[in-house]
């Protein structure tokens, strides 16, 4: 199979010199590509004269993840991508357990790996840890990962594991999907687009996985801190597009109402935390469902719902609650 291992960079010159040598180094038979969302630092000029077997695909504005990656797709040919953020550490041999998934298991169309934590390496990463799941209501979170709450690795998910959704941050997908999925819903913009494109997948028949035999480090917050406000309107928003795209009316309608409650009590958390960004986030992400809900509501998959798509009932009332703080404590459904 022909691997793009695929960049996506907006004014990320030093973490691209920081993190594509070990992606060159480690990714045999790879062929390395950045897709630059018009960025105007020396990213071109470091592309050109420090990495010149990378090849590049200039975009004339910035598109976002979403738009920078259907745009740039569009041009690099290869029958699997692996869309990596350009803050990533790969390891030795990091393709090739993928690769061998893919050729044993048609029928499943995106995989990702170990996502660990550049700072820490003996803990998971806040994106995507060891695979992702939703709740029934939408909240998403990860085995080694529970809110802010991360697992240290000791090993206990080295294992190869069918999961709901796979990270941005390091996702291989099989193009011919990628494309026939016409990939990510670029009203996300970013976050959680990931989610959406991977519930897609799903109603189309086909599975999404997890392969723990190997590894990368994630820095994160590269873009958007977990802290930041717009990072906070981003999640809330687009998880309720998500619902609204990706299940049938007679259970989507009752989730978006709890959510909306739900929701309303986060704001009132981060008001009570001294955090009025983040209660002003909440209020505009809702405003910005309802000014989308007509076009969101449009894109709805128009059969094939995938009916069991959560894995426990409240993820918020098992950790906030009762207090549940690693994955494997969790009563699933």
């Amino acid at each position: 199979m022909k691997l793009a291992v695929v960049i996506l960079n907006w004014n990320g010159a030093s973490l691209l010199q920081q993190f594509l040598p070990s992606v060159l180094k480690y990714s045999e038979g790879a062929t390395i590509w950045v897709i630059d969302n018009a960025s105007t630092d020396n990213s071109l000029e470091i592309l050109q004269t420090n990495f010149p077997s990378v090849q590049i695909v200039k975009l004339d504005k910035n598109y976002g993840f979403t738009g920078g990656y259907n745009l740039g797709l569009k041009q690099i040919d290869a029958d699997i991508y692996c869309l990596l953020n350009s803050d990533v550490e790969v390891t030795k041999n990091w393709t090739s357990p993928i690769l061998e998934l893919f050729t044993l298991r048609s029928d499943v169309a995106i995989i990702q790996p170990k996502i660990l934590d550049h700072k820490r390496k003996d803990y998971f990463e806040y994106a995507g840890a060891a695979g992702g799941f939703i709740d029934k209501l939408g909240f998403p979170f990860c085995r080694g990962r529970i809110f802010q709450k991360l697992e240290k690795d000791h090993g206990q998910y080295n294992d190869v594991q069918e999961i709901f959704w796979a990270t941005g941050a390091c996702m291989f997908i099989r193009a011919e999907v990628f494309h026939k999925l016409q990939g990510f819903d670029e009203d996300y913009f970013a976050h959680q687009e990931e989610i959406d494109l991977c519930w897609r997948a799903q109603n189309k028949g086909y599975h999404v996985m997890y392969n723990g035999h190997a590894s990368v480090y994630h820095l994160g917050g590269s873009t958007l801190s977990n802290m930041n406000p717009k990072k906070t309107f981003l999640n809330f928003r687009n998880s309720l597009f998500s619902i609204t795209k990706n299940l049938p009316a007679s259970k989507a309608f009752p989730i978006i109402f709890s959510r909306l409650i739900l929701d309303g009590i986060a704001a009132l958390r981060f008001l009570l935390q001294w955090k009025p960004k983040h209660m002003f986030a909440i209020l505009k992400a809702h405003f910005s469902f309802y000014k989308n809900f007509r076009k969101m509501y449009k894109r709805r998959e128009k059969a094939n719902f995938l009916l069991k798509y959560y894995l426990v009932t409240s993820i918020v009332w098992l950790h906030f609650v009762s207090k549940v703080q690693y994955f494997n404590n969790l009563v699933k459904d």
